[in-house]
C-alpha cells in the first residue's frame, strides 16, 4: 500500500520522556463506537472521546487505549481494517485523532491503539487488487491463495473450521480459495511477504509519529503459519486450550517461532522514539511460551489472562498471581492484569454466576437471554469489586475496560436482531457472541441513551442504566466509580516495586484469606471464605471495596491496609 499524503513528517515527543512509564501504568479501554457519540448518528466517535477525555484523566488512569477506528465494513466491529492508516469517516477524520492525541496530552494521558496484523478487510486495497488478478499472480501472493482438493477443486484445501464459525476457506469464482481464520471479510496476510513486512512497520511509524504511546497488537501468537504443501488438516482452529499447544512450536497456525523475528523488527521502529513506544501482545499461548513476546526485544509486554479466568478462590489466585509475576520477571517486563474487555463477558456479570460455569455454560447462559441460571447481581457486583481492589493493588500494568468502573453489567437479553457480533450468524445461532459487553455507555440518568449521544446507540441500553451511570454515581459516597477514583488516587501514592510479599500462614491461604505486602509497606487482603476475618493488628484501612463489620473483613471484601 503506497504511503500516504497526510503522513505526519514531525515526530511527537510523548512527556514525560520515561521509558519506563508503562510498567505500572493504567490503561483504559475504549470501544470508540461504544464510549461517546457526538455526531448524533447512534455511534461513538473521536471527537465524542475527546470531549470525555477530562473524566478519564480525573478517573486517575494514565493511558488510553483504542480498540479499531480505522476504515471498516464492520464485519468484525472494527478489527476487519480496510486502511490502517486513516480513520473510519464515521467516527472522525485524523485531523480529530490528532485533536484528541493533544488533549489527551495537555491532561497527562497517553493514547495507545490497536493494530491488527493477522488479516485485513476484503475492502483493503491490496484484497480488492488480489481479487482483480489471476490465479499466481503477485497480488495473490500477499495473501494466502490456494487451490481446492478433488478432482475439480471443489472442497477446501484443507478441514480447518474458523475462529467465528464455518469454514476457513472462502471459495472465488476463478475457483482459488482463500483463508480467513476469522470471518470471510478478514483474509488473512501472508506474512511471509517481505512487502507485508514492511508496509506494517510504515503503519508503525505513522501513528508513532502522530503522538500514539503504543500498539496493542491483535493475534500477535498468529501471524507466521506452516503454509508449505501438503497442508495439514487439523480441523477447528477455535477455543483451543493454549496448554494443548505444542511446546515446540509446531502448530501450523498458532504460536509459530517465526514469529519473533517480525517483532523483533518492530521493536527496532518502536525504540527510534523517545521515550521508546510501547507494544503488548494478545497472544493465547501456553504461560512457558508467552515470555519472548514481552522481553525488552520484541513487544515488550503481553497480556496474561490467567487471572481473569481464575476462580475467586485465595488459593488459585495466589497461584496466577505468582506465575504471572515470575513470567514478567523471566521476559523483563512487568506483569499485565485484566477482569473485563471487549472480547468477554464483564466480569460483575461473570461473577454473579456459578463458579463452576464452564465457558460452553457461560454461552448457554447468554442464549438463555441472563435468565438460565439466575444472575444474581448484587453479588457479582461485590465479588467484581473485591477483584477489582485485588487487581490495583498488584505490581504491573492494570487494564481496565470502559463501563467496568460504573459496575455495568453484560447485557445479556439483547434482542436478536440487534446482534452485530459475527460468531452469532456464523455459529449458525448457537453463539450469541459478544456484543452484550460492547453496548455504549451511560453518562446521564435520562435521555435517549442515557447521554451517549443525541441519536440513540447503535446498541439497545436497557432501562437499569440510567441509575449506573455517571451522572448517577459521580460524587457518591461508595459508588464504584467513587470506589475506583480512590483506589486509582490511592495506587499512584502509595506505589511500590514490582515484586509482592505474601503474609500470612498456608493454613490462612487455603481458609481463603490473601494477603501480601508492597515493598513500600502497605498491605491488600482479599477475604475470600465464607466467614469474616479479623483486621490484622497494627494496621489502619485506608479503602475497603464494600462496608466493614467492625473490627472484621466480611466475605468477598478486599482492603488496603497501611
Amino acid at each position: 500500500m503506497p504511503a500516504r499524503t497526510h503522513h505526519r513528517e514531525d515526530h511527537v515527543t510523548l512527556q514525560p520522556s520515561d521509558p519506563n512509564w508503562w510498567r505500572q501504568a493504567v490503561f483504559y479501554q475504549i470501544y470508540p463506537r461504544s464510549f461517546a457519540d457526538s455526531g448524533a448518528d447512534g455511534i461513538g466517535d473521536l471527537p465524542g472521546v475527546t470531549s470525555r477525555l477530562p473524566y478519564l484523566a480525573d478517573l486517575g488512569v494514565d493511558c488510553v487505549w483504542l480498540s479499531p477506528f480505522y476504515p471498516s465494513a464492520l464485519a468484525d466491529g472494527g478489527y476487519d481494517v480496510a486502511d490502517y492508516r486513516d480513520v473510519d469517516p464515521r467516527l472522525g477524520t485524523l485531523d480529530d485523532f490528532d485533536r484528541m492525541v493533544a488533549e489527551a496530552d495537555r491532561l497527562g494521558l497517553k493514547v495507545m491503539v490497536d493494530i491488527v496484523p493477522n488479516h485485513t478487510s476484503s475492502d483493503h486495497a491490496w484484497f480488492q487488487e488480489a481479487l482483480r488478478s489471476a490465479p499466481g499472480s503477485a497480488a495473490r501472493e500477499r495473501y494466502v491463495f490456494r487451490d481446492g482438493r478433488g478432482p475439480d477443486g471443489s472442497l477446501p484445501p484443507t478441514d480447518w473450521i474458523s475462529c467465528f464459525g464455518g469454514p476457513a476457506w472462502t471459495r472465488l469464482p476463478d475457483g482459488q480459495w482463500y483463508l480467513h481464520l476469522f470471518a470471510p471479510e478478514q483474509p488473512d496476510l501472508n506474512w511471509d511477504h517481505p512487502e507485508v513486512r514492511a508496509d506494517f512497520l510504515t503503519t508503525l511509524r505513522f501513528w508513532s509519529d502522530r503522538g500514539v504511546a503504543g500498539f496493542r497488537v491483535d493475534v500477535a501468537h498468529g501471524l507466521a503459519k506452516d503454509l508449505a504443501e501438503p497442508l495439514r488438516d487439523i480441523g477447528d482452529v477455535r477455543g483451543y486450550d493454549p496448554d494443548e499447544l505444542p511446546e515446540d512450536g509446531s502448530h501450523p497456525l498458532w504460536d509459530r517461532d517465526e514469529v519473533h523475528g517480525i517483532f523483533r523488527a518492530w521493536r527496532k521502529v518502536l525504540d527510534e522514539y523517545d521515550p521508546p513506544r510501547i507494544a503488548v501482545a494478545e497472544a493465547w499461548v501456553r504461560n512457558s511460551r508467552r515470555t519472548p513476546y514481552a522481553g525488552p526485544d520484541e513487544l515488550g509486554q503481553a497480556f496474561n489472562f490467567d487471572f481473569l479466568y481464575t476462580p475467586l478462590s485465595a488459593p488459585a489466585l495466589h497461584t496466577a498471581i505468582d506465575s504471572a509475576l515470575h513470567d514478567a520477571r523471566t521476559a523483563g517486563a512487568s506483569a499485565t492484569w485484566v477482569l473485563s474487555n471487549h472480547d468477554v463477558i464483564r466480569h460483575a456479570t461473570r461473577l454473579a454466576l456459578p463458579d463452576e460455569l464452564s465457558r460452553a455454560g457461560r454461552e448457554a447462559w447468554l442464549l438463555a437471554d441472563g435468565r438460565e441460571p439466575e444472575a444474581d447481581r448484587e453479588l457479582g457486583l461485590r465479588r467484581a469489586r473485591a477483584a477489582t481492589l485485588l487487581m490495583l493493588a498488584l505490581p504491573g500494568s492494570s487494564y481496565l475496560y470502559q463501563g467496568e468502573e460504573l459496575g455495568l453489567p453484560e447485557v445479556a437479553d439483547l434482542p436478536r436482531d440487534a446482534l452485530q457480533d459475527p460468531t452469532w450468524e456464523r455459529s449458525g445461532g448457537r453463539i450469541k457472541g459478544r456484543d452484550g459487553c460492547r453496548v455504549p455507555l451511560p453518562w446521564t440518568r435520562s435521555g435517549p441513551s442515557f447521554g451517549f449521544g443525541a441519536g440513540g446507540s447503535w446498541l439497545p441500553q436497557p432501562e437499569y442504566f440510567g441509575e449506573l451511570s455517571v451522572e448517577a454515581q459521580n460524587g457518591v459516597a461508595g459508588s464504584t466509580l467513587e470506589l475506583y477514583r480512590e483506589a486509582l488516587r490511592l495506587r499512584r501514592a502509595l506505589g511500590g516495586d514490582e515484586g509482592v510479599e505474601w503474609v500470612g500462614s498456608v493454613a490462612e491461604l487455603s481458609a481463603g484469606v490473601l494477603h501480601f505486602r508492597r515493598s513500600t509497606g502497605w498491605h491488600s487482603l482479599s477475604n475470600l471464605s465464607a466467614v469474616p476475618v479479623p483486621l490484622p493488628e497494627g494496621l489502619e484501612v485506608v479503602l475497603a471495596s464494600g462496608p466493614l463489620d467492625g473490627g472484621r473483613v466480611p466475605v468477598r471484601t478486599t482492603v488496603w491496609l497501611r
